[in-house]
């Protein structure tokens, strides 16, 4: 279920190798994850630096007819081992937190605004 009459936020980290650019243009589409589901957002503009695959974003925008999330604002936290708040709480309901590090690696351990 999602809002059809207003804009709301989506996060996730950005599947690596789905970064999809339009050449000469501003378009970029690319697909998040929360390890549970996929999404394919499309984004007109100048992403964060900070943007990189396998890394946590956050979107605002709306789903469009065809099932796409399209993005008014792409933010990129500025921690590498960033991780939206949303998607860590999911994460760790689902049991998938410890799944998650092992697959970061090297990373060190994930991020959430509201961990302590």
């Amino acid at each position: 279920n999602h809002p059809t009459d207003r804009n709301f936020r989506v996060g996730g980290l950005v599947i690596n190798g789905s970064v999809r650019r339009q050449p000469g243009k501003l378009e970029v589409q690319f697909d998040l994850t929360d390890l549970d589901s996929e999404l394919t957002v499309a984004y007109e503009g100048i992403l964060p630096d900070l943007f990189r695959e396998g890394q946590g974003i956050i979107a605002q925008g709306r789903l469009d007819a065809a099932g796409i999330f399209v993005a008014d604002e792409v933010l990129a936290k500025h921690d590498e081992n960033y991780m939206p708040p949303e998607v860590a709480d999911a994460l760790k309901k689902s049991g998938q937190w410890k799944q998650m590090e092992k697959a970061l690696g090297e990373a060190g351990p994930l991020k959430g605004d509201n961990l302590k």
